[in-house]
């Protein structure tokens, strides 16, 4: 099993709001190999948070199937701003994925 974790740091106060919207839908379900998707926020710096999103997958052709598709792309758009309106500045930082391979766990 593989955790696809990707760590997103955001401006103080958004890591909540935005959590949400990493678990939301059913398309992601749809995915070979998908097994879940957790989030997890770090509120132990200064500058700002970081949010977790922990995605487990039983082999990584699913995650890069996944990665690859429009269901990806639609995921990952930011709204267009209503006519008029000015674009919102994003609360996210920066990111890193960090692709892990499950050597050794244990459970209750």
């Amino acid at each position: 099993m593989f955790v696809v974790t990707n760590r997103i740091k955001v401006k103080k106060g958004f890591a909540e709001r935005l959590a949400p919207n990493f678990t939301k839908g059913e398309t992601l379900k749809n995915f070979t190999g998908f097994v879940k998707t957790e989030v997890a926020i770090s509120k132990d710096f200064e500058e700002y948070d970081e949010m977790s999103v922990n995605m487990y997958w039983e082999s990584l052709d699913g995650f890069h199937e996944w990665k690859n598709s429009d269901a990806f792309k639609n995921a990952h758009k930011r709204p267009e701003p209503k006519e008029g309106e000015t674009p919102k500045e994003s609360p996210m930082l920066g990111s890193k994925i960090v692709i892990s391979e499950i050597v050794s766990s244990t459970e209750k």
